[in-house]
């Protein structure tokens, strides 16, 4: 992988696309810190942390819980990518005109514009309203006539559609002249721009809780055990981790196949042995992004009513949505539990819409393939689909596993831990148990993302050398 990367380097043109996705990289993180007028945005964290807004914060490489111009992030045009895709498979005649070569290619691109502008102007308004309904607005978007307000709240929604917008035109820059993939790296770079604040606390968690704790003598020396144990535990899992999806993500069932021989003209072809190749993990992080949305939708929407937790409210006052509203929360059993079984539906209902059984053996039929011991035509299809749903299972308790172990062990390892640590802290701590598990709630699909970025890029880095370096026959 090193290799790639040096080897593109040192070739110009890659050179010049590699500094140019840089270049609008470090554009997008500008805009994720420049303010909105009339917004002030300083407790949203403390008030929306264990709902979804704390996964689309991550995805927006925390321009949300900011109120920043980029706080929309990627999400519209990635919700809007997977709606025309849907679309595409629900309407037959949509699906002809979107598969139709390189016109449909831009037609299927200009619809994606479209429908990511209008996500963006009902996305913005929601969280306008977000804002608005917990005072994060300052007091000259609250305090003025109505029809001042209204010009107000205009020009909010307008900068985040705007910004949501230039999101989509940077990605599409990077695919244009940088080395594809535009979206995705934006993503990647979100994810990563939490890493050093990530690293910043686990420093500050190990000095201040073991070596400049209040604690003396033996119970000095175990928090100093305690605090570089969590660390190096923390580090360990995380290698494991990556490690795990690495091996898993380049996993695949390979199906034997043998073609017949021949003869076309004066010309004998076939009687070669190939394979059809099913990645384990082929529906990638799509399940757990759909899943994840679902499942913490009742949440979201409470929140947006203003529904309070019930162990916040006095004993006694607490109903049955406020119950209900914790209930549903990502530390409590049932919410981990419905994750899985979204994760392994969508998968199976990913894969249905993205692999074709008849299709593959219609296509081997026509070539002379045949898989050995099976008979062409459904047979084959019905031998591909018993396969793939063999696969499929596991790709999905893999990603369940990735997506579901860090919700699990936020509150029940790793919060406590840190609740203890940090008692040994003078004069308080700037960092909550809580705030600081909530780091990793989301390591695991984060991990997924950012193997798979940098997976799919230096396989393009690749490709892009093959094709520059190939010397033909001459």
């Amino acid at each position: 992988m090193l290799q790639t990367l040096k080897n593109a380097w040192r070739t110009p043109e890659l050179r010049r696309r590699i500094l140019y996705v840089l270049f609008i990289l470090l554009l997008y993180r500008i805009g994720t810190v420049i303010p909105v007028p009339f917004v002030d945005a300083s407790t949203f964290s403390a008030q929306f942390g264990d709902t979804i807004f704390a996964y689309l914060n991550l995805l927006s490489g925390g321009a949300l819980s900011a109120a920043t111009l980029f706080a929309l992030g990627i999400s519209p045009y990635i919700t809007a990518s997977i709606v025309i895709q849907l679309l595409s498979v629900a309407i037959p005649p949509l699906g002809r005109k979107v598969q139709d070569g390189e016109a449909g290619k831009e037609f299927s691109e200009k619809l994606t514009r479209y429908c990511t502008v209008l996500l963006a102007i009902v996305t913005g308004y929601g969280y306008y309203v977000l804002l608005k309904s917990n005072n994060m607005l300052t007091d000259a978007a609250t305090s003025g006539t109505t029809g001042t307000q209204v010009l107000i709240g205009i020009v909010i929604v307008t900068c985040y559609v705007a910004g949501a917008s230039l999101v989509m035109w940077l990605g599409e820059k990077i695919n244009e002249k940088g080395i594809g993939n535009g979206i995705s790296l934006i993503l990647f770079a979100n994810i990563i721009s939490s890493l050093p604040s990530t690293i910043y606390n686990l420093v500050w968690l190990v000095i201040y809780s073991g070596f400049k704790g209040t604690a003396t003598g033996a119970a000095k020396a175990g928090y100093i055990a305690g605090s570089l144990g969590f660390a190096i535990g923390l580090i360990a899992v995380l290698i494991g981790l990556t490690i795990f999806v690495i091996f898993v993500t380049g996993s695949e069932r390979r199906i034997p196949i043998q073609y017949a021989k021949r003869v076309v003209g004066r010309k004998m072809y076939g009687g070669q042995n190939s394979t059809l190749p099913i990645k384990l993990n082929m529906s990638g992080v799509m399940p757990i992004i759909f899943a994840s949305s679902i499942i913490s939708l009742p949440a979201t929407i409470m929140t947006l009513c203003g529904v309070e937790s019930a162990s916040s409210m006095e004993e006694g006052t607490a109903k049955f949505v406020n119950k209900f509203y914790d209930f549903m929360a990502a530390d409590g059993w049932f919410y981990p539990l419905v994750f899985v079984v979204l994760i392994i539906a969508f998968s199976y209902f990913y894969i249905t819409i993205s692999f074709n059984p008849v299709e593959v053996a219609n296509n081997l039929k026509k070539n002379g393939g045949l898989i050995p011991g099976i008979r062409q035509g459904r047979p084959t299809s019905d031998y591909i689909k018993k396969i793939l749903n063999k696969v499929t299972l596991l790709g999905a308790i893999f990603l369940a596993i990735i997506a579901v172990l860090p919700l699990i062990a936020s509150p029940l390892v790793v919060t406590p831990i840190v609740g203890k640590l940090l008692s040994n802290v003078s004069g308080g701590s700037s960092i909550s148990a809580s705030n600081f598990a909530s780091t990793f709630a989301f390591g695991g699909t984060s991990l997924l993302i950012v193997i798979g970025v940098v997976q799919e890029t230096f396989r393009e880095l690749e490709a892009q050398l093959t094709m520059r370096n190939y010397k033909g026959f001459l």
